[in-house]
């Protein structure tokens, strides 16, 4: 849940243009997800969900995928997206960051995962900590994702 007063603190943490920017990337990221029938769940996570990103947060954003190859052995979809440069790729068990660095500097962590990553029978300490530190569902056709917030 969203207090009044974190809103009000995120957009004075920001410029206008970095607010936008930030807004921008995110609604893309969303429409493209749903045109595509293998992403089964798009969550955003971190501070930009709490409404508390600073000038030097990045977008952290969990991709659910029926097609994890696709995301990971292939930059196509992020050239598609105009995520910009792949800066760092790491696994973090269930989820492989892949995060990207725009021309303007802006940073975009794509969490990639299968659909296993939001079970909550019984939840992982890990995917809970994400849940719980701030998350908004961005997409969720098959409600998985709101199963996974309701258990946290």
């Amino acid at each position: 849940m969203v207090r009044d007063d974190q809103a009000a603190s995120f957009r004075v943490a920001l410029s206008p243009e970095r607010i936008a920017e930030i807004d921008e990337v995110i609604g893309h990221i969303t429409r493209w997800a749903r045109a595509r029938e293998d992403i089964v769940g798009l969550l955003l996570v971190g501070s930009c969900a709490r409404n508390a990103a600073r000038s030097d947060s990045d977008i952290d954003i969990v991709l659910l995928t029926t097609d994890e190859p696709r995301y990971l052995l292939d930059d196509g979809w992020a050239m598609e997206l105009g995520l910009g440069e792949l800066i760092r790729a790491q696994s973090w068990g269930a989820i492989t960051e892949r995060r990207y660095s725009t021309a303007s500097g802006l940073e975009i962590e794509m969490g990639i995962g299968s659909p296993t990553w939001a079970k909550t029978d019984p939840i992982d300490p890990g995917t809970h900590r994400v849940v719980t530190d701030g998350a908004r569902l961005l997409h969720d056709p098959a409600e998985i994702l709101a199963d996974l917030l309701a258990a946290c």
